[in-house]
């Protein structure tokens, strides 16, 4: 933000400075202008333009008329009236001499370890001075980083620094700031250090190979928290709320069916962890004084302190990931992380940005930031060094953690080409690797036609987005939570589930980009809003539409997503986002999943109905379109029909408060039926009011 001082100055060009000058001083009038360097050495400006504006600055362009700065030195500027100001570097670093001139390609950024020496390495071109201060053997040492091509500061420090805390100070645009290392993995609690470590010293648990995943619509992804899932007492997990007690089972966790017992038992397929790295909302040293889902990241490598026992220990949350996602891959289930790369919680206190003001995040000429993510700063994954931190960091997680998947947050603020090269990254590693993500078009200084949304799905050939058009049509608008969808009540939506159960063929091109889902963390739960906008029907109903709704999700073609809870009519006491409202609120409550048992056994038959049949899961557009079929009954009854080769089903959808009767040409084996009206095998179908009937054909 300019223009909040009496005298600013910024670099916006390698010829252009860009003055603020207050009226309250001097009615905002200056003549002349120079520059000088910290070797006093005199630079003469000249004034190409001066203009009032509205808020009370004048400002002023002025170019240079010397040889080019160095970029790096620091830079004062001076008025008529003698009055100076440090001229901060601005718009500059979004140039494109500035990305020819100082894109670092070296792999090597960061901390190298070695039992006799480790060499520090950072990235800051407009950076005077960078001090690294290290804590070895309980004392406090200050080593000055040399400055070399490129503007990459190095130092090495000729001992055995293993396990030592360390941080810098930066001297960038006339102060000094204190950052952590943006390039390790190893940090102490609440962001406060780094730690000398190296990831080939641990003992990490063997990699569990999986089978192979065919295409993106075999999975049944189940979104969670790490703390949720275990955060109700007394459920036999001696570690709740952390990365030791998720997957943690014993004779208790069996018995109640309740944790990582639980989790094993509903079939699903990816097991999607909200943010695990580095949020700044918990005190990573007392978590349970706040509660936060965790969108708020400080550090993109560092794993969240609150969810390990020991967030002293930097190895400690490492090791404990590393076991869970192992575990996880033993138990059948893949693991699908939650990335939230579009903003950061502080901009101010962020490395990256404390390195290189301005160039990792979005910004205009005239020094405003974009604000698409609505945080007050939008990362710049276009920018060449800050593109590639994001795909190197992917790199590293899924080699070091062997995760099986990611879900980008507000994935519309970051770039088509950033995406796809993360997509070709991982898919290196793991051919079968997801990457799905929110392609919402936000408003932010991306161009629309590079934005990483729904309507550039095309562009994107490996990337999957949330289909808000599928959860709009099943359940109605989560703005309007009076208004209902075709699983609540509104049957003129009918025609419209027949594309999205379809695929949404006329949107994307490919079933496997089409995240289908009608609950999720954000917004009401799908029992919360048809408490709503279903308030005049009894809990028995409702019940039968959170089936409706789910069976929905689950036999239509393309990604099934349930949100955890979705299967016993989770509730957030009517909250619409809970995100820091304490684990009352968010706990995964083990007490009404044992008063929800039969919507949680409905919900386990079509998981499984799914995964029996191949029918559900066609992975192209041409299969969706020449292999399902659709009718009504008396445009109230959704008929759905699929096939795959020998493997033929037919479903039936009631949202209504009627019963309704269907004649088949063959017979048919019913495989689910929550009306209970039917035999085994008929040619006569009942649909039952608020019924989900799914039959094979023989």
């Amino acid at each position: 933000m300019r223009m909040r001082t009496n005298f600013e100055a910024y670099f916006d060009d390698f010829d252009c400075i860009n003055v603020f000058m207050s009226k309250n001083f001097y009615n905002g009038n200056s003549s002349i202008f120079h520059l000088k360097d910290t070797h006093d050495r005199i630079i003469p400006l000249t004034i190409r333009y001066r203009s009032e504006l509205y808020n009370g600055y004048v400002h002023y362009d002025l170019s240079l008329n010397a040889s080019s700065i160095q970029m790096g030195e620091e830079y004062t500027i001076y008025d008529e009236h003698c009055r100076t100001a440090i001229v901060k570097y601005g718009h500059i670093v979004k140039t494109v001499k500035f990305n020819d001139t100082y894109t670092y390609r070296g792999k090597d950024l960061g901390l190298h370890y070695t039992p006799t020496c480790s060499t520090f390495k950072l990235w800051s071109p407009t950076a005077y001075s960078i001090l690294l201060f290290l804590n070895h053997d309980g004392n406090e040492e200050v080593y000055s980083m040399k400055r070399n091509a490129k503007g990459l500061y190095e130092v090495s420090v000729h001992k055995n620094c293993l396990s030592d805390p360390y941080y810098f100070l930066v001297r960038v645009n006339g102060s000094w700031r204190k950052i952590v290392d943006p390039y390790t993995s190893f940090s102490g609690p609440n962001s406060k250090y780094s730690v000398v470590m190296d990831m080939s010293l641990l003992d990490l648990p063997e990699k569990v190979k999986m089978p192979p995943l065919h295409n993106n619509c075999d999975a049944i992804v189940y979104e969670t928290s790490i703390r949720d899932m275990t955060s109700m007492p007394d459920i036999g997990v001696s570690y709740p709320k952390k990365f030791q007690g998720f997957t943690q089972e014993n004779e208790t966790t069996k018995e109640k069916c309740t944790g990582f017992s639980y989790l094993r038992s509903l079939g699903i397929t990816h097991v999607q962890l909200m943010p695990v790295f580095d949020f700044g909302s918990v005190d990573e040293v007392y978590p349970n004084i706040f509660y936060n889902w965790g969108y708020d990241p400080v550090q993109f490598r560092c794993l969240e302190g609150s969810y390990d026992i020991n967030p002293i220990d930097a190895t400690s949350r490492v090791k404990a990931f590393a076991q869970l996602v192992a575990n996880c891959h033993k138990a059948g289930i893949r693991v699908n992380l939650d990335l939230v790369f579009n903003h950061v919680y502080d901009k101010e206190t962020f490395s990256l940005e404390n390195l290189v003001p301005n160039y990792y995040f979005l910004m205009n000429r005239e020094g405003a930031f974009s604000n698409g993510s609505f945080c007050g700063n939008d990362y710049d994954s276009q920018a060449p060094m800050a593109r590639e931190y994001l795909v190197e960091t992917c790199r590293r997680i899924v080699e070091w953690f062997d995760v099986d998947g990611f879900r980008f947050d507000l994935m519309g603020i970051l770039d088509i080409n950033v995406m796809n090269e993360i997509a070709s990254v991982c898919k290196k590693i793991k051919p079968d690797f997801m990457i799905y993500g929110e392609g919402w078009n936000m408003p932010s200084f991306v161009s629309e036609d590079l934005r990483a949304t729904q309507k550039n799905q095309h562009k994107m050939p490996h990337i999957g987005h949330f289909s808000d058009s599928f959860r709009n049509v099943v359940r109605g608008s989560d703005g309007q939570l009076t208004q209902k969808g075709f699983s609540s009540g509104d049957t003129s939506m009918i025609y419209s589930m027949m594309d999205r159960m379809s695929a949404s063929g006329n949107t994307y091109d490919s079933p496997e980009k089409v995240i289908n889902y009608v609950e999720c963390h954000d917004n009401h739960t799908l029992w919360d809003k048809n408490q709503i906008c279903c308030s005049d029907e009894n809990k028995e109903i409702r019940k039968k539409r959170q089936v409706l709704a789910t069976a929905m999700v689950l036999l239509s073609q393309g990604v099934p997503f349930i949100h955890s809870g979705q299967e016993f009519c989770r509730t957030k006491q009517g909250l619409g986002n809970s995100y820091n409202r304490s684990d009352n609120y968010n706990k995964i409550d083990y007490d009404r999943r044992n008063l929800f048992q039969d919507v949680v056994d409905q919900t386990k038959a079509l998981i499984q109905i799914r995964k029996d049949h191949p029918c559900f899961r066609l992975s192209t557009v041409e299969k969706t379109r020449e292999n399902t079929r659709f009718q009504t009954i008396e445009d109230d009854v959704l008929i759905y029909e699929c096939n795959d080769k020998e493997d033929s089903c037919i479903s039936f959808f009631n949202p209504t408060g009627k019963t309704y009767h269907y004649v088949v040409s063959d017979d048919v084996q019913i495989l689910f039926d929550n009306g209970n009206d039917n035999k085994n095998v008929t040619r006569e179908i009942t649909i039952a009011p608020y019924a989900v009937v799914v039959g094979e054909y023989q």
